[in-house]
């Protein structure tokens, strides 16, 4: 099987589990979706309250975008 480095930082990525205290959702939409999710996710949380962000993103070959929204698990 030939790997490329792309199959490997996913498989590494996927084995991290993060332990800062944030939750990240995982989206992988057409781009107005992907615009419309982000701004859905930012008004449901709040970056003031949640700390909520796009944390990475990019563009698929086939014209989709791959994004990973990260907000605090509560808001105090």
């Amino acid at each position: 099987m030939v790997s490329r480095p792309r199959d490997l930082a996913s498989r590494m990525a996927a084995r991290r589990k993060p332990d800062d205290g944030y939750l990240r959702e995982t989206f992988s939409l057409p781009r107005d979706q992907a615009r419309l999710r982000a701004r859905a996710f930012l008004k449901r949380y709040p970056k003031a309250a949640y700390m909520s962000a796009v944390e990475s993103w990019r563009e698929l070959p086939g014209g989709d975008i791959e994004f990973t929204m990260r907000r605090l698990a509560s808001a105090d």
